[in-house]
């Protein structure tokens, strides 16, 4: 029969469809060692940017959640564990940290640089007051 993985989902109304992929490398993309779902892993190019769309908390510790792909435009929506939507919520959260660190150190390097500029026409009475 070949190579196979098992996938349970439950639905917001509570029931359960059990999803058969006879093609495990192509359907465990994604997942973890452990089992947990990598919910900010594209299935399509594989890329670590997907990112949450909407979001709504279900019972049982479930969420329902529209996930999109900015490098493929892939997109789909589905219901989580808790455990995976906190763990996906960690990801996105250091993903913010880096940015704003990215932010501050270009801000910065950007201000230097025009400080320099200005430090030079100043020196070289390249400003005048009718620049002002």
């Amino acid at each position: 029969m070949g190579d196979f993985q098992v996938k349970k989902i439950i639905l917001p109304s509570g029931k359960s469809v059990e999803v058969v992929y006879f093609h495990a490398d192509d359907a465990s993309m994604g997942a973890e060692e452990d089992g947990h779902v990598e919910l900010e892993v594209c299935p399509d190019c594989t890329t670590d940017l997907v990112y949450p769309v909407s979001w709504k908390e279900l019972e049982d510790e479930m969420w329902e959640i529209e996930l999109r792909c900015p490098n493929c435009e892939w997109s789909e929506q589905g219901v989580f564990l808790h455990a995976d939507v906190e763990r996906f919520d960690e990801v996105l959260n250091s993903g913010t940290d880096q940015l704003i660190d990215d932010l501050e150190h270009l801000t910065r390097a950007n201000m230097e640089s025009e400080i320099d500029r200005f430090v030079s026409a100043l020196e070289s009475d390249g400003i005048t007051p009718f620049d002002f």
